[in-house]
């Protein structure tokens, strides 16, 4: 067995109210976080000894957030740091958290986000992939990565736009059961359908909000965790993959190295794909939701267009996924909130969209012009 495998657990967690946030900055949304984070398990400030950070698109002082952070919300941990990998950073900070209280480098770690893209005026438009290189081909934003993704897998195996809009509408359908969900009002496969292109083949209702929020998740070991007020929530198994290559890459627009991660967490944690009762996947786009069913080994490669179909991702169905709404419907919190719900499934919390029985889930992140990928297995207990 694995060391670090059910060692681990996630304490508390804490959110703030989503969407537009008008007079708010990154850092008084991130200390709301953690005092909810706080309250959700019953621990002190002066008890956290581990803050790792995340940086948001509009704060200023960079991968310094720890330093300014600590200072705003009086912190001086044994274990502190922040990092920045787009979307893959929440997974990628937890599991460090996770790995620092396992060796006894700190006690109980607070993992931090906060941002104010919505009104900070954060359009994610800059050229992809590094520098200004891509903007002359047309790259210009993430969505034309992940357009690459959907185009490509459309042409090999078929896959059509209104598959890509079964994901789009169950997890719209899920956030018109989440009180905290910004967008609330269900859609259809026709909606979709009548949705503008934004990087074609993707349309409108195939890319993720952008949105001012802030996320805390708070990790100790398992044993702490027993001993503050929630039901223990495992980290039963961690796994991450990178690639530094892109265009040059033939199969990068499939960004296999997700499979590894996802390999690697189910063999820590010592499930397979049978063994998941819910998902929650990256989703910064359809596209991305499409990829990761294979990846994580739910269909064969090929198959994740027929998959989403007939009501199977939605709730009541087969394997219910991004149960909150997601980036696509939620919020956008970079993967953040994918963790909160994850959490909240295997405490049995989440009321009408709550799982029934679920007792094992799969959360991922990606990120970083698709190159940083993570994958986590939450455990019940």
């Amino acid at each position: 067995m694995h060391p670090l495998r059910d060692q681990t657990a996630i304490a508390g967690v804490g959110y703030t109210k989503q969407g537009r946030l008008p007079g708010e900055t990154p850092i008084t949304l991130a200390t709301q976080a953690l005092k909810r984070a706080l309250d959700d398990c019953g621990l002190r400030k002066d008890q956290i000894d581990g803050l790792l950070t995340m940086p948001g698109t509009t704060s200023p002082e960079g991968t310094r957030n720890y330093l300014r952070f600590g200072e705003a919300v009086g912190i001086n941990p044994r274990y502190l740091g922040s990092k920045y990998m787009g979307g893959g950073t929440a997974g990628a900070i937890l599991h460090e958290a996770a790995m620092a209280v396992n060796a006894g480098f700190a006690n109980y770690v607070a993992c931090v986000f906060g941002d104010t893209a919505a009104t900070g005026g954060t359009r994610f438009n800059e050229a992809a992939g590094w520098g200004d290189s891509w903007g002359i081909w047309g790259f210009l934003s993430a969505a034309a990565n992940s357009a690459i993704t959907a185009s490509r897998h459309m042409a090999l195996y078929g896959t059509t736009s209104r598959q890509l809009g079964e994901i789009a509408v169950a997890c719209r359908y899920h956030a018109s059961l989440n009180p905290d969900a910004v967008m609330r009002k269900p859609i259809t496969v026709d909606d979709h359908q009548a949705s503008r292109f934004i990087v074609e083949p993707l349309r409108l209702f195939d890319c993720c909000l952008i949105s001012d929020g802030a996320v805390c998740v708070i990790v100790t070991t398992a044993e702490r965790a027993r001993d503050l007020k929630q039901p223990v929530v495992r980290i039963s198994g961690m796994g991450q993959a990178y690639v530094t290559e892109n265009l040059g890459r033939e199969d990068w627009w499939y960004v296999p190295h997700q499979k590894l991660a996802v390999e690697d967490a189910y063999a820590m944690a010592g499930v397979g794909p049978k063994d998941i009762d819910v998902c929650q996947l990256y989703d910064n786009f359809t596209s991305s939701v499409l990829v990761w069913f294979e990846h994580a080994g739910f269909c064969k490669v090929g198959e994740a267009g027929s998959f989403v179909e007939n009501g199977r991702i939605r709730l009541g169905g087969e394997l219910p996924v991004n149960t909150a709404g997601g980036n696509l419907s939620e919020s956008y919190m970079e993967g953040w909130l994918h963790i909160v719900e994850g959490v909240k499934q295997m405490r049995g919390q989440c009321g009408p969209r709550q799982v029934e029985g679920a007792e094992v889930c799969l959360v991922t992140g990606r990120g970083q012009s698709l190159n940083c990928a993570n994958a986590t297995i939450l455990r019940k207990g």
